[in-house]
This record gives structure tokens, C-alpha cells and sequence, in this order.
């Protein structure tokens, strides 16, 4: 399996700019300074069947994003480019995205921007809580942009969201999707102890020979370990992590990390397709099969998680709340034409 980034620069390379505070950084001069540098796509491999998204009610997402923009707040859906935002907004969910929209860290496969972030918003915990309520949810995400600028990592911040949440929607089940606080973990892990969210839920996004190229700046172990000192310290909330297949993994690769999550005690998995956000970011190595994704959901139910979800389209916060009340993972949305010529041993838009 051949690696989807490279150490080549072209001698034609323009300098990157410079970080300045509170301007966003994407695409090359986002990636340039990593490590490991990305080759810009030329052209992009055609999606199979299986990457299709359902769409919903125009007039309902419209309603989300005004709401959004109304309290000055940002979703990972429209900061990272999920593709399944259309269906999301359409039902009336979304993932919030607290502490700005400027992340510290330079992921290949993220399309969230980077720089020097601003100063925190005081009213930002406040507006989410009024957000939360005044949308009625049930069930709300919260997750963020990396802050290694912030000595406890952001973990303050989220405890305020949750409180002013819990204040406003007692009913409303949160679920955290927290950075890796690396180098402040023990205070961070103090903060949420104390103040905890219903689901804790930290993404270690590949396989741990793919991290010096994909997750620059973030250690494969202290990912496993945060997520295992968290449940040490809160038995009675639920743990999750999510990952990201056809990055240039391997089928074995896959079981092992599962084999990892488990042995450090987590409860949910979420497996998706990596999609490439832009030309700029590290390209789709594989688009993996959905039956695949079915051995990975198989063997996860046999190792003993309480949920796994696994499929083309699954992400971190997809139909979270379906998956926190244990439903299954939805099958991917396909032609009837590509599943007639696959039983036929013929494969459309591979």
C-alpha cells in the first residue's frame, strides 16, 4: 500500500504566508510548513456509487444557517465541508464548532483553516446555550478547533458551554468532541471531570504509521490515552472515538486500532470514507467498499463495543444521538443499477 503524501516540493513553490492573528490559512500556505508535503492533486479520482448523500429540506438548512450567523457562532459541518451537511441541517442537527474558526494545528485532511487564533468569545458559551434552546434540540455536538495557544486547551471553555447548555435545555443529552489537550491533559481531564458532558468523544482520525503524514503535531498513544484515563476517572459516561479509512491503511491496520480502542476502554466507534476537501489536501489513497465497512462493524460487534458504526458517509457526530441510543449503522445509499452490475462481478465508478 503506497503512502498518499511525499516529501517532494516543486522548485516553482511559492513561499507560504505567514501565520497573522485572526486571518484563516487554507490550502497550500495551510500545508506547506507540515512535515510530510502534499503533491496537489491534478485530477481527482471518480467517486463510486456508494458516496451519495441524501438530501433534505432546503428551507430547514437555510433556517440553521441564519440561526448560526444570528448568534455568531460556527459548525465543523460548514467550517470542515462535511459532505453530509445538506442532510444534517435538512433534519435540523448540526455539530457546533466553539473557540473560533482557526485552528492551531495543520492536518492534510482538514479543510478547517489555520493561524493564530483570536481571543476567545466570553459570550460564545451563552449564545451556543441559546442556540441549543432555542432550536429544541434533544441532543447537541460540541467539538472545536485545536487551541495549544490556551494553557488548559480550550477545557474551560467547554465546560462553560456545557453548563450554560445544561442551564437552559436540563433535558438536552451533550456530547464533547474534544482536541488531544496535549501537554495539558491532567488539567484538562480535571476541568471535565468535574464538569462532565453525557458522551465524551475524542477522534484519533488513522492508523499509527499514517500520523507523522496526516496528523502533524498529535502522538497516536496519547490519543488512547485520553480516552482511557477519562473513562478511569468517569466510568458512567460514555466514550468514543472516530477514524478514517482510505488514507493508505490496511484491512489489518484497521483491526489493530480497533484492537486498541477496546483495550483502552472505549465504548462507541464511528469509521468513514476520507473524502478530499481540496486539491491542496492529502488525496483519497482507496474509496473503501461497504462491505468492507461491514467486516469493520462485524468485528468491532465481536470484540465487544457497544456501538460501531462504519459506511462511506459515517462521520464523528453522524446521527449522533441515533448511535448513543444504540441504533444501527444506516447502509449506504446505492443505485440499483451498481448493485445489479456487482452481482453480475462487474463495479461502477470505481
Amino acid at each position: 500500500m503506497t503512502t498518499t503524501v511525499q516529501t517532494f516540493v516543486p522548485a516553482a513553490a511559492p513561499k507560504p504566508k505567514k501565520a497573522v492573528k485572526g486571518e484563516k490559512l487554507r490550502g497550500y500556505d495551510k500545508v506547506a510548513r507540515i512535515p510530510i508535503k502534499v503533491i496537489p492533486t491534478v485530477e481527482a479520482p471518480k467517486k463510486p456509487d456508494w458516496i451519495r448523500v441524501k438530501m433534505s429540506s432546503p428551507a430547514e438548512v437555510d433556517r440553521i444557517k441564519k440561526t448560526l450567523r444570528k448568534q455568531k457562532l460556527y459548525t465543523v459541518c460548514e467550517e470542515a465541508a462535511c459532505p453530509n451537511l445538506p442532510q444534517c441541517f435538512g433534519d435540523g442537527t448540526a455539530t457546533f464548532m466553539i473557540m473560533g474558526d482557526i485552528c492551531t494545528r495543520r492536518c492534510p485532511f482538514c479543510d478547517v483553516a489555520h493561524g493564530r487564533p483570536n481571543e476567545l468569545d466570553k459570550d460564545e458559551p451563552r449564545n451556543t446555550a441559546e442556540t441549543i434552546q432555542g432550536l429544541g434540540l434533544k441532543y447537541a455536538v460540541i467539538t472545536s478547533v485545536d487551541r495549544d495557544d490556551l494553557k488548559d486547551g480550550g477545557a474551560q471553555h467547554f465546560v462553560d458551554v456545557i453548563n450554560e447548555s445544561k442551564a437552559l435545555s436540563p433535558n438536552c443529552l451533550i456530547e464533547i468532541l474534544v482536541p488531544d489537550f496535549r501537554g495539558r491533559m491532567e488539567v484538562a481531564l480535571d476541568l471535565l471531570t468535574e464538569t462532565a458532558p453525557d458522551v465524551f468523544n475524542h477522534n484519533i482520525e488513522t492508523v499509527p504509521r499514517l500520523y507523522k503524514a496526516f496528523r502533524p503535531g498529535s502522538d497516536y498513544q496519547h490519543s488512547l490515552d485520553l480516552l482511557k484515563q477519562y473513562k478511569a476517572r468517569r466510568p458512567d459516561i460514555a466514550t468514543k472515538c472516530g477514524f478514517m479509512v482510505g488514507l493508505g491503511e490496511t484491512e489489518e491496520e484497521v483491526y489493530a486500532l480497533l484492537d486498541d480502542l477496546k483495550a483502552h476502554d472505549v465504548d462507541m466507534i464511528t469509521i468513514g470514507q476520507y473524502l478530499q476537501p481540496s486539491k491542496n489536501h492529502a488525496p483519497v489513497d482507496r474509496y473503501v467498499h461497504p462491505d468492507e465497512f461491514q467486516r469493520y462493524m462485524d468485528y468491532g460487534k465481536k470484540i465487544g463495543f457497544f456501538s460501531i458504526w462504519a459506511g462511506p458517509m459515517v462521520r464523528s457526530s453522524y446521527f449522533a444521538d441515533r448511535q448513543y441510543y444504540g441504533e444501527d449503522c444506516p447502509a449506504p445509499v446505492r443505485s440499483k443499477k451498481a448493485l445489479a452490475a456487482e452481482a453480475e462481478g462487474k463495479t461502477l465508478g470505481c
